[in-house]
């Protein structure tokens, strides 16, 4: 560029064409998970050992570093313990939109979801939500049967409860 042109203005997004093709083999613990997501059903496994349930089952406590093979089903309700609002435009979503890290009612860890059919203005450290799945007939084992999770009429959740989640 000579030093007598114009800068153009800012460059706000650049789509690149991407395509990554991979083959992920889950384990018996995993396989588990996904053909439960495949029946609209979410489940962990408790470790015997120190009793925290993990969400995806992992076969093995990372703490203990015992086998886990009880099966734990969850409601598909959670707490949000932390949040993001962004607004950066991304393939499919409108900005602002919310992505948090919700710990599933019963599980020790928690994992990143879309926060839809909310403002995200209203969306708040606490915030009780549940899972909207796809139709029933769209079910396959893969967690994008999970939508996105959307805030329920129920208070809050105290502080003491998620604090170490955040």
């Amino acid at each position: 560029m000579s030093e007598t042109a114009e800068a153009p203005g800012p460059v706000t997004i650049v789509e690149t064409p991407i395509h990554l093709d991979y083959k992920f083999t889950p384990g018996v613990a995993q396989s588990r998970f996904l053909r439960a997501l495949e029946r609209g059903e979410i489940t962990g496994q408790r470790c015997p050992k120190c009793q925290k349930v993990y969400v995806p089952p992992r076969g093995a406590c990372s703490m203990c570093g015992v086998a886990t093979d009880e099966e734990v089903k969850l409601s598909g309700k959670g707490t949000i313990t932390t949040f993001c609002v962004t607004q950066i435009p991304s393939p499919g979503l409108v900005p602002p939109y919310v992505t948090a890290w919700i710990r599933l009612d019963g599980s020790d860890i928690t994992s990143m979801f879309l926060i839809q059919e909310c403002d995200p203005a209203e969306v708040r450290l606490g915030m009780r939500v549940e899972a909207v799945w796809v139709e029933e007939s769209e079910l396959v084992p893969d967690l994008g049967n999970i939508k996105y999770f959307r805030p329920i009429d129920e208070p809050d959740a105290e502080y003491e409860t998620y604090k170490d989640y955040v």
